[in-house]
């Protein structure tokens, strides 16, 4: 983006994009919380923050490519794994995989008003990494939710990138697959950390990619199989940047 344009990308965040998306998030949260209390656990009760993340990249000028649709049953249930270079990532796996998913992410999301309480009712998961303890505690609701088409979303890096790179995976997604004898399928972001880096908080418009891989099997996998099975994906998502 050309330098003139930035301090009137600034205005248009400021006075624009931050109050609209700050009000579509609380009306969001309200609805996803409205949608668990009286209907419970529900496919279309995805639909708030599905229009949200597609909100956001329209308000934000953010174009979205996906590829690789075919390549997963939306009534079957996976452990999907993606890199993660920026908030734009959530935006991306929300609005546009076709998917009844729960997220696991860190506990400090349980303190944002608000959106902490959503993603509670909407029974997406919280792990203390600190904690061993209350993390396999997590682990352990994690595998009761995942029947019935239900999947599982996480990003294996614990953080978003510094520099665009793929961090080093953890290796909690690839043990909970090989248990449950689940599908993994890799996902690959691309350009999302070129339009909101870390540390930052200006968006700058373009596009971002999303290829949804084919699933790595996991069936008759040992615990001695998973560092091949963590090295595998990481090349898959890695490979496709």
């Amino acid at each position: 983006m050309k330098k003139q344009f930035i301090p009137l990308l600034v205005l248009y965040e400021i006075f624009i994009f931050f109050p609209v998306f700050l009000c579509l998030t609380i009306l969001t949260a309200l609805a996803t919380i409205f949608v668990a209390f009286v209907f419970g656990d529900v496919r279309w009760g995805y639909l708030p923050a599905r229009l949200w993340s597609k909100a956001a990249c329209c308000l934000s000028f953010v174009r979205v490519e996906v590829r690789g649709e075919e390549n997963y049953d939306r009534n079957s249930s996976y452990v999907f794994v993606a890199n993660h270079q920026s908030i734009f990532d959530v935006f991306l796996i929300y609005g546009w995989l076709d998917s009844q998913f729960k997220w696991i992410m860190k506990k400090e999301i349980r303190k944002i008003p608000f959106v902490g309480r959503a993603c509670e009712a909407a029974g997406h998961i919280y792990i203390d990494r600190s904690n061993s303890k209350s993390a396999y505690r997590s682990i352990e609701l994690v595998k009761k939710k995942l029947v019935n088409g239900v999947s599982v979303a996480i990003f294996p890096e614990g953080s978003r990138t510094k520099n665009g790179s793929v961090g080093k995976f953890k290796r909690g997604a690839f043990v909970l697959a090989s248990d449950l004898s689940l599908p993994i399928v890799p996902i690959t972001i691309s350009g999302a950390y070129e339009v909101l880096k870390k540390g930052t908080f200006l968006i700058i418009p373009g596009k971002i990619k999303m290829t949804i891989h084919k699933p790595l099997e996991t069936k008759d996998l040992t615990q001695g199989d998973v560092k091949e099975l963590m090295s595998n994906c990481y090349e898959t998502i890695k490979n496709d940047l």
